[in-house]
């Protein structure tokens, strides 16, 4: 964490909050979705131990994913297809795809008004599969 790349993410997510509080003033239906490389809970890692004092669970970097959601936003946390756990994201090794040892780091952030069109979201685990696999699934929202 002591990376110039964590200082960049950091100010890169008060950049995008400051970027949504003026895009929520005109726009009641938004979402803004990616690959965010934060877990936002202990839940969201196959093994909050392991990821403790590192990046991607840091305390800085879920509380900067919290002033997103404070800013009105709804976390759509999507269902998994496969096992208990909405990971989107495997490293390569080792097998961890497999065994569901995960992460989920890919969002999707929506306002209330898009959130209450919300009929279903998941993680396509399908996709991550192949002969040259992502190592992250995306996520399908369907929306009414």
């Amino acid at each position: 964490m002591d990376s110039p790349h964590y200082t960049y993410k950091l100010a890169w997510l008060r950049a995008l909050r400051d970027t949504l509080a003026s895009e929520l003033a005109d726009h009641r239906q938004l979402v803004v979705c990616g690959d965010f490389n934060v877990a936002p809970t202990d839940a969201d890692v196959w093994d909050p131990a392991l990821f403790a004092g590192s990046t991607h669970t840091s305390a800085l970097e879920r509380q900067a994913l919290r002033h997103l959601l404070e800013l009105g936003l709804v976390d759509v946390v999507p269902r998994p297809l496969k096992g208990p756990n909405p990971f989107t994201y495997w490293d390569y090794r080792a097998g961890m795809f497999h065994r569901d040892q995960g992460m989920r780091i890919d969002l999707v952030y929506a306002t209330t008004a898009v959130n209450d069109r919300v009929r279903d979201a998941y993680v396509d685990r399908e996709a991550r599969k192949g002969k040259a696999p992502s190592d992250h699934a995306p996520i399908v929202v369907d929306l009414e």
